[in-house]
């Protein structure tokens, strides 16, 4: 029966997700959106089929988990360092701002100020799989404004686990403060945090790469595959059960060490496709929790909390980040997206009811405002343009909230991500054919970069200087890593239809204009790369026909002309048979 309630789950869940989530997209609303409806359709609080809560609570947690590794591998250290300081600050800033804030409206609504200091303490932390989701789909992720952002949740993430382990210490189990313990909790805290954080970077940073070169070498995807999963949720589960640190931040900083390797596109593209499915999981639970009656008892108090997560907390980003100098751009696109709250959030106030600081009735007001900032978050974050125009039509608005110089400001807005490969071709396969169009385009001066599976081979061309990713090409993480949204040229050297297909049609849809040049050893092949989306296949079997014939037109005294003139008109015909 257990089985079955956890099949049920997962069918009922994604079949409500699936209808529901292209329904809004159709709409032109988030397909999160569809997510959260289709969770509170198979909830408790409405008719009909009802899924295992929690069960889905449990797979969720496996999707935040996963999401959380996959931003570690494309978030390196340097992209941490680099923002330290406005996301130290700023997550800082806002975080006492909202607590603050919530604690003066709930006090005068009722709540005592410990009450209104913890739901400010909950409110004031972003949910990390909405925010990636929206920076993914709005091509964000990788930007200045998307590493900020990301900089500042995951320090926003740091001070939660900070007050996870301090809320037991200041409350009893009925509820009365204690200060006794509170400096050794602090130092405790602090201490287990710098030592996981230590320990992954440093012992895992020698030891991770090292297992998986010894796993590649097998040349197993399945071992492979299984390896980088093994690592994200033992890295998780480890950094909660010895470190007492939150899964979420270990999964992360699991990825950014895994991300340093030459593993980093590979394990993206092998081991995470299953995060999104996962993720879903994440959004259903939540909308599970939502009980719709109590919502229309306690209208004010949703009002309040809402507005403090939509207005409160935006309004305090801008300005923080106007004080430190970034453009309104920027600082009004890091707002928006953190306008919302998600996973910590609930965590937070769960634990306050359990050590009596909050009444339970104080839960469904959070869920409602989470449901409904994060339907709302992928809505608001397309204000950021229309905004910024507006600031830019008034002066005296643009000079208090751009405290650079245009010329400045502009060119921060601008900025590519450190390292943002330059080049402007792709190539798939270093085999001889690979090798030689390599080396033609660099004696031409047309930069290069090389997908390939052969890990000798990634590291021989990247001895020499070569821009290479390990992984295969047929996967759109892969080529995201390789540059391919800034590549003018798309060459699939190697052979193999189904593979190369798929990688015509991925590179396509990431950049519609790229002029792609596939192999196909047989003519029958050339056709379903042409539908894919390749301008040009050259054939082995067409190669050849076209040289044996000049070849023999040569024989027969053929001009150069003619023979050109004979070539085209075979290739021609060749294109019009390779079906």
């Amino acid at each position: 029966m257990h089985n079955l309630d956890l099949i049920m789950t997962l069918a009922g869940g994604f079949v409500g997700a699936l209808s529901l989530g292209y329904l809004t997209h159709r709409l032109g609303w988030s397909p999160i959106v569809g997510y959260l409806l289709a969770g509170i359709l198979v909830g408790p609080h409405t008719p009909g089929f009802v899924a295992d809560r929690a069960m889905a609570e449990q797979l969720a947690e496996v999707g935040v988990i996963l999401l959380m590794f996959g931003v570690g591998l494309h978030f390196h250290l340097k992209d941490l360092i680099a923002v330290r300081g406005i996301a130290v600050l700023g997550a800082l800033a806002q975080s006492s701002v909202a607590t603050a804030l919530s604690a003066a409206i709930f006090h005068r609504m009722g709540m005592s100020w410990t009450q209104g200091i913890v739901v400010g303490m909950a409110l004031s932390v972003a949910s990390t799989v909405v925010l990636v989701r929206v920076l993914s789909d709005n091509g964000q992720l990788h930007s200045p404004t998307g590493r900020i952002a990301i900089g500042w949740l995951v320090m926003e993430d740091i001070f939660t686990v900070f007050v996870l382990v301090l809320l037991p210490v200041l409350f009893s189990a009925t509820g009365q403060q204690t200060h006794r313990s509170l400096p050794g909790a602090i130092g405790i805290a602090s201490l287990k945090l710098s030592i996981f954080i230590v320990f992954t970077l440093v012992v895992g940073g020698r030891f991770l790469p090292r297992l998986l070169t010894i796993i590649a070498a097998t040349r197993s995807r399945e071992l492979f595959t299984l390896s980088v999963l093994a690592i994200a949720l033992g890295v998780a589960v480890g950094s909660a059960y010895v470190f007492d640190v939150s899964m979420a931040l270990g999964a992360f900083l699991a990825g950014m060490v895994v991300g340093q390797s030459e593993f980093s596109a590979r394990a993206g593209s092998e081991a995470l496709p299953m995060r999104d499915a996962f993720a879903v999981m994440f959004f259903l639970s939540v909308g599970m929790l939502f009980d719709p009656r109590q919502a229309f008892e306690s209208p004010g108090l949703i009002a309040a909390t809402l507005a403090v997560v939509l207005i409160g907390k935006p309004l305090a980003a801008v300005l923080i980040v106007a004080v430190l100098g970034y453009s309104f751009r920027i600082g009004v696109g890091v707002a928006l997206v953190l306008a919302q709250i998600g996973e910590f959030s609930f965590l937070l106030a769960a634990l306050g009811i359990k050590l009596g600081a909050l009444p339970a009735s104080t839960m469904n007001p959070i869920i409602a405002v989470a449901i409904a900032s994060i339907m709302l978050n992928p809505i608001i974050y397309r204000l950021v343009g229309p905004l910024d125009r507006f600031v830019e039509r008034h002066p005296f608005l643009w000079r208090l909230l751009n405290r650079k110089g245009a010329a400045e400001v502009k060119q921060q807005d601008s900025l590519k991500g450190e390292g943002a490969p330059t080049h402007r071709a792709v190539i798939v396969g270093y085999g001889p054919i690979g090798r030689l169009v390599t080396r033609i385009l660099h004696e031409n001066g047309i930069e290069s970069t090389v997908i390939e599976m052969n890990l000798d081979t990634i590291r021989a061309l990247r001895a020499e200087g070569f821009r290479t990713v390990y992984g295969d090409a047929n996967r759109r993480e892969v080529l995201e890593q390789a540059g391919i949204h800034s590549a003018a040229s798309f060459i699939l050297s190697a052979s193999g239809t189904a593979g190369a297909a798929e990688a015509v049609r991925a590179a396509r849809e990431i950049n519609p204009g790229i002029h792609v040049v596939a192999r196909a050893d047989y003519l029958s092949e050339a056709a379903t790369l042409r539908k894919a989306g390749a301008a040009e296949v050259f054939s082995g079997e067409g190669e050849v026909a076209v040289a044996i014939a000049g070849s023999i037109l040569a024989h027969l005294g053929a001009t150069p002309d003619q023979l050109d003139e004979s070539r085209a008109r075979i290739r021609l015909g060749l294109q019009g048979a390779d079906v």
